[in-house]
């Protein structure tokens, strides 16, 4: 169910171990790399981390190498940016890890075709799922009706040995399950009342010229507000800004570029936009919650039904996560099905894709529940987490500008190293007993050479 990103990896993962795979998507596909409905953070930036380009690679060999021919742009972190956080530059050091910045539609596209030219897997466009088959102990199929606008259309049925839902953020699983006499999962959810507008400029000088591809001032506790401009694959830039719910940025004109100016904490991306040439609209989006469903835990669930992407697991998209996790669980779910040594059981594949989503769930929702005016099921900290912030503050502090810290922190954020890499000796030496690294007094116009 769902013929976006994760649901489309999550048929290619089901391809090696089905006869066939049905793929059930409710728009009706674009030809090309545009954007459409039913992505509705299609217009806005979008990034693919370390993880899940090495998960994309495995899943789809040559993928990165098609993805570079296409134009999308490839951005050394942190040389190739501009940032600030924390009341602080970064350093712009020799890159240590990369992520790509083309539009979600371009990505897309390209894992589409791909996908799509493997004969198991077949598409039915322009329909929407409306229940589940089955009863409180398994899930037999689908019901489906077209999208003619009358929802009294006729239903017909699609039976299946196995429903993946990658229905996305909006799914409507929940109601199902309690219709055939199963349990819901419980959802835990953390809401800062984020939301951001975006806006596609074509730059004519400054700051985004040159040796450096774009800017981010990143959010925390203590400045709510952000913003950036990343690369398209096109040479023009996609500018976001960022606020809680009692000041969102407008998608007016003249107001988003005066947010920009009022509300960042310094003037460079405001200065840019007052020379930049606007290419599109703005376009606001508000739906940043982070919402995680258990279905892991025990409960009156039927086999024959998992989920994945943000059926399962919703990250305030800020973060840059949501791509990434798509691919690796898609690789969690095909590995957890090809394993020689356990038998795939519902209940054990749906644990593996929990656990592929776990580490971007940790750094997302970690994140959010210190920002002020957050809510939800899950804001409150454990003691653990209490220790784990006091630890986290201190890598905070060193990350803009610390060599040893730095690299390993930002492949962790990239999804690429395991929490645990920031416990390696040389990690913990730098961020208990030495001090934070100076950084720069105003932005960086220039990588840092490295060093012989």
């Amino acid at each position: 169910m769902g013929g976006s990103l994760a649901g489309l990896l999550a048929a290619h993962g089901l391809a090696g171990h089905a006869d066939r795979v049905t793929l059930v998507e409710r728009d009706r596909f674009p030809d090309g790399a545009g954007p459409r409905a039913g992505v509705p953070q299609g217009r806005h930036p979008h990034v693919l981390l370390e993880g899940g380009q090495r998960a994309l690679e495995s899943l789809l060999p040559g993928f990165l190498a098609e993805l570079r021919t296409a134009g999308a742009p490839r951005v050394g972190m942190p040389s190739d940016l501009v940032q600030w956080q924390n009341g602080r530059w970064f350093r712009r050091l020799p890159a240590t890890t990369h992520i790509y910045t083309g539009s979600r539609g371009q990505l897309e596209e390209l894992v589409r075709r791909r996908v799509l030219a493997d004969p198991v897997i077949s598409v039915v466009e322009g329909t929407d799922v409306v229940g589940l088959l089955g009863d409180a102990s398994r899930v037999r199929g689908v019901l489906l009706r077209e999208r003619s606008g009358d929802a009294r259309g006729e239903e017909r049925a699609l039976e299946a040995d196995l429903v993946v839902d990658a229905s996305g953020g909006g799914t409507k699983a929940q109601q199902w399950l309690k219709a055939i006499g199963a349990e819901a999962a419980h959802e835990e959810t953390i809401d800062t009342g984020l939301a951001y507008a975006s806006r596609v400029y074509r730059g004519r000088s400054g700051v985004l010229d040159g040796d450096t591809l774009g800017y981010y001032v990143y959010p925390s506790p203590d400045q709510v507000h952000a913003g950036g401009a990343l690369p398209l694959e096109d040479g023009t830039h996609l500018v976001i800004l960022s606020g809680l719910r009692d000041d969102q940025p407008p998608t007016g004109d003249e107001e988003f570029v005066t947010y920009a100016k009022k509300r960042l904490p310094h003037p460079l991306l405001h200065q840019w936009l007052d020379e930049a040439e606007p290419l599109s609209p703005a376009f606001g989006y508000r739906r940043t919650a982070n919402i995680r469903r258990r279905y892991d835990l025990p409960g009156r669930r039927p086999a024959g039904f998992l989920a994945t992407g943000d059926a399962l697991c919703r990250f305030n998209p800020v973060y840059g996560q949501g791509m990434a996790v798509a691919a690796m669980s898609a690789v969690a779910l095909r590995d957890a099905l090809a394993d020689p040594r356990r038998v795939p059981t519902t209940r054990r594949v749906q644990r593996a894709l929990l656990a592929a989503s776990r580490q971007a769930w940790d750094i997302s929702a970690g994140a959010d529940r210190t920002m002020p005016g957050a809510v939800g099921t899950a804001v409150a900290a454990k003691p653990a987490d209490r220790a784990a912030d006091w630890y986290l503050r201190r890598v905070l502090d060193r990350y803009p500008g610390d060599p040893v810290v730095g690299p390993v922190f930002r492949s962790v954020l990239g999804l690429g190293a395991p929490v645990t890499a920031l416990f390696a000796p040389p990690v913990v030496r730098a961020v208990l007993f030495r001090p934070p690294a100076p950084t720069p007094a105003e932005p960086p116009a220039a990588p840092e050479e490295p060093r012989g």
